[in-house]
């Protein structure tokens, strides 16, 4: 006896529409480890990406309603996971200034900043470090391609750009990521 295919992504989120929470569950089974994957390669940090990626799913939850089937619930996932990327980075830089300028105003900034990484001579963490440090319009993009395998029309498709700006993307990301571990080559800490 043969087991029945699984119902594709468009029949699950409709259950789920519908109100049963297990079609969504199966979902989130189905993507979650690619989706962690993602997120760990473009954040360097496994925990992040987990909680980046419930939040995802959470995102995807609650505008399931709103959400139109085109056989591609797996970029959606990708486009809102990067937008989250996005937002956390753009908080982290608002935080940055504001304790800068609050430690600057109470005199003081004194202590010297905790180093990222004690273990920086091990590659896979340098590397993740030196991904996790480009330009988000770069990193995502050059992730995508090169460790997702997505094609050039599949990334300008989820990040609403033309085919030739997400080439130079990569092109400019490969060359920001050269230069940062240029000096992890030479023996030295990469930037």
């Amino acid at each position: 006896m043969k087991a029945s295919p699984s119902p594709d992504d468009g029949v699950l989120l409709q259950r789920a529409r519908d109100g049963d929470r297990s079609a969504f569950g199966e979902l989130v089974d189905r993507h979650k480890n690619t989706l962690i994957g993602y997120l760990t390669r473009l954040l360097g940090c496994p925990d992040s990406a987990e909680d980046l990626a419930q939040e995802t799913f959470l995102r995807l939850y609650e505008c399931r309603d709103r959400y139109t089937e085109q056989g591609n619930l797996g970029g959606y996932l990708y486009t809102i996971a990067t937008n989250l990327v996005r937002s956390r980075a753009r908080q982290k830089k608002r935080r940055q200034f504001l304790r800068l300028v609050f430690l600057s105003r109470n005199g003081g900034g004194h202590e010297a900043p905790q180093q990222a990484s004690l273990l920086i001579d091990e590659l896979q963490s340098t590397l993740n470090q030196a991904v996790a440090s480009l330009p988000v319009h770069y990193r995502v993009p050059l992730v995508l391609h090169e460790l997702e395998g997505w094609s050039y029309k599949e990334i300008g498709a989820a990040s609403r750009c033309r085919e030739g700006t997400v080439k130079s993307r990569i092109h400019r990301g490969r060359q920001l990521l050269k230069e940062k571990l240029a000096p992890y080559w030479r023996g030295g800490r990469s930037s």
